[in-house]
């Protein structure tokens, strides 16, 4: 680093000598690619910041400017990580509102990427710079206005094969209990009628929150009546990662292009890739020929995320379509989303539907478990607990909003995420199983095991940093606290209670040779819970689009499956993808995505729009 000037004081700092948090906060110039080229600009840019950031200081946070005008710095104090990430944050959101005027006039969107580090201040800031400035640069990369704190490089391996993961994690949730409660009884205490009952009202409560999902779901909220006046500009974001999205590509962009909304519909490309592909020509020859497509290469990201977060200060729409790379939206889906947003919602997710399920078996399933989740669990659910969820694709945002929001490339889940935030700030979401888009279900049992872990992992990543803030959280009333809990708490404890009766009827048998199965309480509430998947299912059948209710098969089959495997398939996954996030394992295993075979495009109704 070079040498600093000293440090320009916009608050009177106090003295002390407890650690402190110094904090690197690096320019981004949006209208660059993220990338101040002139050395005269970043210099004015970082004075603007400095000024807006000094003015915003506390009383005992202080600031200084780098002497190559490259980065500002700060020095606050240094509480729990969480305290000095917040504020950060709110430094970082707070430059990025608004726009800089410099002195010739001239107006720049800019972000600024956080890095900090802790230091003591009798030594001195110098050793804390460089940490906190590697944090910073990471921190523009990722684009998201979350403040990085610096950990080094970090080795992570799996801890064993996906076979000997899931063996640990059985082990974990039957043998552990059933040896537990053999040692508390040789111990004199004896807890296993208790365990019994407690697993007992654990499933039936469980139970009940889905019974009410699928009660809550059966009358689907509508989209508020459309207001008078000229249809606001939209735009569509389409994130991609190239490689694996190159047979599908194509068809997306185009199917974007072919929307009809009654305003201006931008479509923004934003993709990553290792290495240029024969694809991209296409798409620029596509782009060449149609001026409302926006292919936004961005070479440094690794993420989702990171495209989106990229695509945010391009986008023109007052409002934004957030999609992946295999959706195709159904005819109107803008006017449609544009609706809700003008009734009074910051955010509506839309009904995401399989568009090859014939493929087979496996598909089949995806294709009946999508319509279970978006046309029964998300509307039940918003209705049930006050506030939807975006689901990552398929969502609608007004672009002001997902501005300050931003994605977090951090996250395995940035969908989820990004709602828990929203919902925790005060933003509305709103659920329409009406808005449909068409995508692509994992075609192997591999791929499907991937997905599903990831999404379990970041599911626990978001509950872990993010349930004891949101139900204390005072934005939120009652109702929606409860729902916070329910999502954030007991989902994340419940595949580890789904199999507690095992192990409490092989202690009781061990205990006293038998085990009476014939309580009626027992027979009833097993009956209930056992009655709750496939009510779903029948459920999800009654309210599926009519290209996919025409197939009670599919639902049949999915019906069966979950009762027997599936459902158990994925509370494995979630105990799995806990213990490798509490170990430090953060893999993320792209899910392929293939074009399904034109004979079943052709042949199957499902498949049509």
């Amino acid at each position: 680093m070079p040498e600093h000037h000293e440090p320009r004081h916009r608050r009177p700092r106090r003295a002390t000598h407890t650690k402190r948090a110094v904090a690197v906060l690096a320019i981004s110039d949006q209208d660059e690619y993220f990338r101040v080229r002139d050395l005269r600009l970043r210099a004015a840019l970082t004075e603007a910041v400095f000024d807006r950031v000094a003015a915003w200081l506390h009383r005992d946070e202080w600031a200084m400017l780098d002497d190559d005008l490259a980065v500002l710095v700060l020095d606050l104090p240094a509480g729990r990580a969480a305290r000095v990430r917040a504020r950060l944050n709110e430094i970082s959101a707070w430059v990025a509102r608004e726009p800089l005027v410099l002195a010739d006039g001239s107006v720049h969107k800019v972000d600024v990427g956080v890095g900090w580090d802790l230091h003591d201040p009798r030594v001195g800031t110098a050793a804390a710079l460089e940490p906190a400035l590697t944090a910073a640069q990471d921190a523009v990369r990722q684009r998201d206005l979350d403040a990085k704190q610096f950990r080094g490089p970090r080795r992570s391996t799996p801890f064993g094969s996906i076979g000997a993961q899931v063996a640990l994690s059985y082990g974990m949730a039957l043998l552990a209990p059933f040896f537990l409660l053999v040692g508390l009884h040789q111990s004199g205490l004896e807890l296993g009628s208790v365990a019994y009952w407690v697993a007992v009202a654990v499933l039936a409560v469980t139970s009940a929150t889905l019974w009410s999902e699928t009660f809550h779901s059966l009358d689907p909220p509508q989209p508020p009546e459309l207001l008078d006046g000229p249809a606001p500009s939209a735009s569509a974001v389409i994130a991609a990662y190239l490689p694996n999205e190159a047979e599908t590509i194509v068809a997306t962009v185009r199917s974007f292009l072919a929307q009809e909304y009654a305003g201006t519909l931008q479509v923004v490309l934003a993709y990553n890739t290792p290495r240029p592909l024969p694809v991209e020509a296409e798409l620029a020859e596509i782009a060449a020929a149609d001026d409302r497509l926006l292919l936004l290469p961005v070479p440094d990201s690794t993420s989702k995320a990171q495209n989106v977060n990229a695509a945010l200060w391009h986008v023109t729409g007052e409002f934004v379509g957030i999609f992946d790379a295999d959706h195709h939206p159904m005819a109107g889906a803008f006017d449609r989303a544009r609706r809700w947003l003008e009734g009074g919602y910051d955010v509506v997710q839309g009904h995401c539907v399989i568009r090859n399920g014939a493929e087979s078996a496996l598909t089949r399933l995806v294709a009946a478990e999508f319509e279970q989740i978006y046309a029964v669990s998300h509307p039940g659910r918003s209705v049930q607990h006050g506030f939807a969820l975006f689901g990552g694709s398929n969502g609608y945002w007004r672009t002001a909003a997902l501005r300050e929001l931003r994605m977090r490339g951090s996250r395995l889940t940035e969908d989820i995420d990004a709602s828990i935030r929203a919902v925790g700030a005060g933003l509305r979401i709103a659920s329409d199983p009406g808005l449909v888009s068409h995508e692509l279900a994992p075609v192997t049992v591999r791929s499907l095991w991937h997905q599903r872990l990831r999404w379990a992992q970041g599911w626990f990543q978001v509950s872990v940093s993010s349930v004891l803030t949101q139900v204390r959280n005072p934005v939120l009333d009652a109702r929606q606290r409860f729902g916070m809990f329910v999502l954030l708490g007991w989902r994340e404890a419940m595949p580890w209670f789904s199999t507690l009766p095992l192990p409490v009827l092989a202690y009781l048998f061990w205990r006293d040779g038998s085990v009476d199965l014939t309580s009626p309480l027992f027979l009833l509430t097993t009956l209930y819970t056992l009655l709750a998947g496939p009510v779903q299912a029948l459920a999800a059948w009654r309210l599926a689009v009519p290209s996919l209710r025409v197939h009670p098969g599919w639902f049949v089959w999915y019906a069966l499956v979950t009762l027997l495997v599936y459902s158990e398939a994925k509370n494995a996954a979630s105990r799995v993808a806990q213990l490798k996030h509490l170990r430090g394992e953060r893999q993320w295993v792209v899910t392929p995505r293939l074009a399904p075979a034109p004979r079943s495009q052709a042949a199957d109704p499902a498949l049509r729009a």
